[in-house]
Parts: structure tokens; sequence; C-alpha cells
């Protein structure tokens, strides 16, 4: 009990702060050390492979070093000051508020015909070129991040932050404290990946390590949302039936072995079709289709994806501390 409510505060807390850019946030943090060990082991290694793994290497070890030092530092002065910063590194590792904010921002501006405005605010939440979209193009990318970001940034990092907090009958630290291990690991495969896992001549060798360490993480968080998508379909009385449809059929129908699982289950629940060409760095990128065009996309499909991603996150943390709790 004590546990869930420890998971209960760290939500909370991104639904009261999400993530202020005046924080010194560990996110930011670790993409600070993701660049420095970029430079230096590419000037040290001929082979980026190489010096990509070293690069992942050498940022798991510092992050989890640095969560352990801070956390058993703050333990020898109190155990209560540890539990609060662990509490507080989680907190740190969702990102449901900021899904919910940015993509509204947009669909404000759809809203208002502020087409110019929208495609900036897209532009916060997306890795595509924005400059050029139209109307439904902007709503298109906005619902692909929030139901992609749905594992990225809220139930993968709680995925592990449970799983890990498993190990507290034989570890020294708490349940709440492992769980912050669990999840700010998780936090570091994911930074790495969206900042080296791109397939461009750049990273397709730097990024090779991290981009396969991030698909074998999300392997399991994704597959379990996509599922929770289709239930919170039905839940919100939208389309289950072809929530459940699509997903089977176009879950993997995605460069990435994951993303698609999330995305293709809001499509089906909508009755919109997502995927098709994007510009990425002013390089075309012709993606497969994910879900059957039953109607044209909206910018209420923005909220609709934020309430179903929501539903969703709720669902998968029920489900794991129940499970938990009976372990």
């Amino acid at each position: 009990m004590v546990f869930a409510l420890e998971i209960a505060a760290a939500l909370i807390l991104d639904q009261i702060i999400g993530d202020p850019r005046w924080f010194p946030h560990p996110v930011r943090m670790i993409g600070w050390l993701c660049r420095r060990c970029e430079e230096f082991f590419n000037k040290i290694f001929y082979s980026r492979r190489l010096a990509g793994f070293c690069s992942v290497v050498i940022v798991l070890i510092t992050t989890i070093l640095t969560v352990g030092i801070v956390l058993e530092t703050l333990a020898t002065v109190s155990p209560y000051l540890s539990c609060t910063a662990a509490i507080l590194l989680l907190y740190t590792t969702i990102a449901a508020k900021d899904l919910v904010v940015h993509s509204r921002k947009v669909y404000e501006c759809l809203v208002s015909d502020d087409i110019a405005s929208a495609r900036y605010a897209v532009s916060l939440i997306v890795g595509r070129d924005t400059e050029n979209l139209d109307k439904p193009g902007i709503v298109r990318a906005c619902v692909e991040t929030v139901a992609e970001n749905m594992v990225d940034g809220v139930t993968a990092p709680l995925f592990f932050g449970i799983l890990v907090s498993l190990f507290a009958p034989i570890s020294e630290f708490g349940s709440i404290e492992l769980a912050a291990f669990g999840a700010m690991t998780y936090k570091a495969i994911n930074t790495m990946d969206s900042m080296f896992g791109y397939k461009n001549e750049k990273y397709c060798e730097f990024g090779w390590t991290a981009a396969r360490l991030d698909d074998l993480v999300n392997f399991l968080p994704a597959r379990i949302s996509g599922g929770l998508v289709v239930l919170s379909a039905f839940v919100l009385k939208l389309n289950g039936k072809g929530a459940a449809k699509i997903l089977l059929r176009d879950r993997l129908r995605h460069s990435s072995p994951n993303s698609a699982h999330t995305e293709s289950a809001v499509a089906g629940a909508l009755g919109i079709q997502l995927g098709g060409e994007s510009y990425y760095f002013g390089v075309k990128s012709s993606k497969p289709t994910i879900g059957d065009r039953v109607r044209d996309i909206h910018e209420s499909d923005i909220l609709l994806t934020g309430k179903l991603m929501k539903i969703g996150s709720l669902f998968f943390v029920v489900i794991f501390l129940v499970l938990k709790g009976l372990l």
C-alpha cells in the first residue's frame, strides 16, 4: 500500500507540475552527457558503432551510479529524504501532463485557424519537419506523437520502475528507491535513442546500439499499452472493436518494432489513418499507412488521443500495482 501511494505521489506531481523549463530536469542532464560522450568517443575511435556502444555504456553507468550516490547519501541523513528524492526522480521520468498540454496547444491553434502557430507548436513535440504541414498533416503528426509517447513518456518508465522494485527484499534500497533506479535507467536509454537513433548517415552506425537497446526495453510496454488503448476505447465509447482490429492488423507497420502498437490502436479507435509521407531534415520518408480512413482526420482527434493515453496509462499503473501486490 505504501509503495502504491508513493507511485501515486509521483503521478500527482506530474499532473501538478509537469516539466517546467526552469527545473534542472535529469533528462536534460542525461542529454548533456550524451553529447559529451558522442564528441569524446568519436575522436578516439575510428569505428562509429564502437563509439556509439561506448557512449551507451558510459551514459548508463553514470546514470545508475549518480542515482545510487544521491539516494545513498540522503539515506544516511534520513530514510524519508531518500524516499522523497526517489519519488521526485520517478516523477521526472513521467510526461503525461506535458503530452496533454503541448498537444492541446496545437489543438487550440488549429481551432483558431492559426496554422503558423500550430506548426510551431507541433514542432516542439515531433521530430519531423513541420514548416510545410497542412492542417490534416499537423493533426496527424500530433496524434502520432501522443500515441507513441504514451509508451516512452508514461508506461515504460513505470513498467521498469515497478519491475525493479520487486528486488527490494534482496536490496539495501526500498521499493520506491529501486523504482527510481529502474525508471531513470529506462529514461537514459530512451534519451539516447531520441538523440542517436536516427537512420541517417550521421547516426546510422553511431546510434545502432542505442536504437537496438531502446527497441528491446520497449518491447513489452508497447504491446501492453496497445492493448490498454483498446480497453480505453471501450471505456470512452469509441470504436473499441475497430481499435482491436487495427492493432492486430497494423501493429508492425512501422520501421520501429514498437511504435505502431499504440498508434494502430488509436487509429482504429478513432477511425482515422495515420502514417504515410513525412519529411525529416528535408528528406522524404514514406511510411506504411496505419488504420483505415473511415473519416477525415479532425483537430478534435488530438483531444481524444490525449484521453486514450491518460486512461490507458491509468489502467497500466493499476494493473501492475495489483500484480506487484500479489507477488
